[in-house]
């Protein structure tokens, strides 16, 4: 009988689920939905927050980020109104609320449509406050603005209904004798009809509960050691997802719906990597979804929300903005795992666009080497590589231009244009020229990024980022290695620093100036694999799947000192759930592969 490290009869994923939320931090939302509803802290109460820009309320790239609730203080209440503590059990399908009055529910009954199921045959209720206002006074005058509509409704017997206006909004007290399948439900939209019929809990529940399975169901099996944190990164994956709404043109993830609101650039490509295992036509409308937004000159939009599209900001400067080019990349990954040559010719075209975009407009000294305009377009917000100004001409988007045109050279021979393939090899080829030319230093035994023709003094990641591209040579390729594994720059228990240990500018709390991204080990465990470093790769891999499951929750980035969250590091983040599913899925086929190989006992 062969060894193999995948446990058939282990406990299904839903179970692995149960109690694994802190509701005061990771909302309960599904599939689709923009709602998200939190516990307050220290408190049995509840409050809904929209995962909307809603633009038209406050102009502004953050301005969601201060926006109130638009459902507060929601409590459960007895006949009298008297509010009920509760004790709670979350699942990732429904959310159970124990009282003295007997067990409340939270489903979603449809994506716009929560779900409250109420104790069966008791009189209990729930009360709230909502703000479906925007208010702002002016030095001229003042606004009120709609934001959302809220409609109401329960199939038990409404014993009372109130609506009291507050000086904030209005306080709803809505007390039911339930029947054995009650619900009150609440129905938050833009649209103005949000009359809507409740459902009986338990059909809610059966109806959530099939979705899930269904998600749950089309994932591959993994090696035991993962099953949990595994578990909780595709629920990740799901719960983010957004329905097609205004830009959004088909069902897209949001990096996180807690923080993020809309869809990123290049967060989109590595989302593909984990939707190519469990439904290769999501993983396609990543692209597409992005791609429907291509400028007439060929550049992508940093971001896309319901309302618009993000491709200038003013902060730290004024310039267009995009993301590093990496769809091409993420693009072939995804055709290596379900092949559709009608997909590549779908994306082509775009791609070569792109790809001529970033030469044409972002090359101002004509080397052939190409700049960021603006931090944000690197992905990399504040890593210290800006400090010194704008433009910058960076190792790492050079290595992304190198990498998408060896993708494009791949997809221009799957679609038999020879030709065009061995011109995008002989660039790519071209590309690592220039860039040892321009950026290595042979002194410090890495690559420079420049401004104004002049070396940044910062060392990071991203100086050794050519190592990617597989082209460089055996000693150029030690030399990056011995910086990567130098324990005094990049090399130790949590790897891989965003700023080097040593370099003056690093901070091990502060988003890209220290922290660990799982992205960034992700691209350094490919590199790795391509120069034929096996056993180095399968280390860093080691290294990220542990740091990912030494925390109970998934998270933007971790310090590389503690290996713990910092305080700003977003929670149900996208990429990092994407790339460990991945990095799960190759270590069991690793571990499969080597079971085959064990003699026969």
């Amino acid at each position: 009988m062969v060894n193999t490290p995948i446990n058939l009869t282990a406990i299904p994923f839903l179970e692995l689920l149960r109690n694994q939320i802190d509701l005061t931090r990771v909302p309960f939302s599904d599939r689709g939905s923009r709602l998200l509803v939190y516990q307050s802290p220290l408190q049995s109460q509840l409050y809904i927050e929209l995962a909307e820009r809603i633009a038209d309320l406050e102009p502004g790239i953050d301005a969601y980020m201060r926006r109130p609730p638009f459902i507060r203080d929601l409590v459960f209440i007895d006949e009298q109104g008297e509010s009920l503590d509760f004790d709670i059990t979350t699942g990732r399908d429904v959310i159970r609320f124990r009282t003295r009055l007997g067990d409340f529910g939270l489903v979603f009954q449809e994506p716009r449509i929560l779900a409250f199921g109420l104790p069966p045959n008791k009189v209990a209720g729930v009360r709230f406050n909502v703000q479906p206002e925007f208010r702002l006074q002016t030095d001229s005058g003042g606004e009120l603005k709609s934001v959302r509509n809220l409609g109401y409704s329960t199939n038990g017997e409404l014993l009372k209904n109130r609506l009291t206006p507050e000086r904030d909004g209005y306080t709803i007290e809505c007390i039911v004798r339930a029947g054995e399948d009650s619900a009150i439900t609440l129905y938050i939209s833009s649209k103005n009809n949000v009359h809507h019929e409740a459902a009986p809990f338990s059909q809610s529940c059966a109806l959530a509960a099939a979705r899930w399975q269904r998600w749950f169901s089309s994932v591959p099996p993994v090696a035991e050691p993962y099953r949990r944190t595994y578990a909780h990164a595709w629920w990740v994956m799901a719960n983010n997802l957004m329905s097609p709404l205004g830009n959004v043109a088909y069902e897209s993830m949001m990096p996180s719906k807690v923080t993020y609101i809309g869809l990123w650039l290049w967060a989109s490509a590595l989302h593909a990597l984990a939707f190519r295992h469990v439904d290769p036509e999501l993983a396609r409308n990543q692209f597409r979804a992005m791609l429907a937004y291509q400028f007439p000159v060929g550049k992508l939009p940093d971001a896309i929300h319901d309302e618009g599209v993000i491709s200038e900001i003013d902060h730290p400067l004024q310039a267009e903005v995009t993301k590093p080019p990496i769809l091409a990349w993420a693009a072939l990954k995804l055709h290596e795992t379900a092949p559709d040559l009608e997909f590549l010719r779908e994306i082509y075209v775009p791609l070569v666009r792109l790809n001529a975009w970033w030469f044409s407009m972002n090359d101002d000294d004509g080397d052939g080497l190409a700049q960021y305009n603006h931090p944000y377009s690197s992905g990399l917000d504040d890593n210290p590589l800006w400090d010194y100004g704008m433009p910058v001409e960076s190792p790492d988007l050079n290595t992304y231009l190198c990498l998408q045109m060896d993708a494009l050279a791949v997809m221009a021979q799957a679609l038999g244009m020879e030709t065009e393939s061995a011109m995008w090899r002989r660039r790519a080829e071209s590309m690592v020229r220039r860039m040892m030319e321009d950026f290595w230093d042979e002194k410090a035994g890495l690559f420079q990024a420049l401004h104004d023709e002049q070396p940044i003094p910062v060392v990071t990641p991203f100086n050794l980022y050519p190592l990617w591209t597989g082209r460089l040579s055996e000693r150029v390729q030690e030399r990056l290695i011995a910086h990567l594994t130098n324990p005094d720059e990049f090399w130790g228990q949590y790897v891989l620093p965003t700023v080097a240990h040593n370099d003056p500018h690093y901070d091990s709390e502060t988003m890209w100036r220290g922290p660990i991204w799982a992205n960034i080990d992700y691209f350094f465990i490919e590199a790795l694999r391509k120069i034929g470093r096996t056993e180095l790769a399968r280390e860093l891999r080691d290294k990220t799947l542990n740091l990912v499951m030494s925390q109970p929750g998934i998270f933007e980035y971790y310090s590389a000192e503690t290996g713990a969250p910092p305080v700003k590091a977003a929670s149900i983040y996208g990429w990092t759930a994407a790339t460990f599913i991945d990095l799960a899925l190759e270590d069991t086929a690793d571990m499969n592969a080597q079971a085959q190989r064990l003699p026969l006992e």
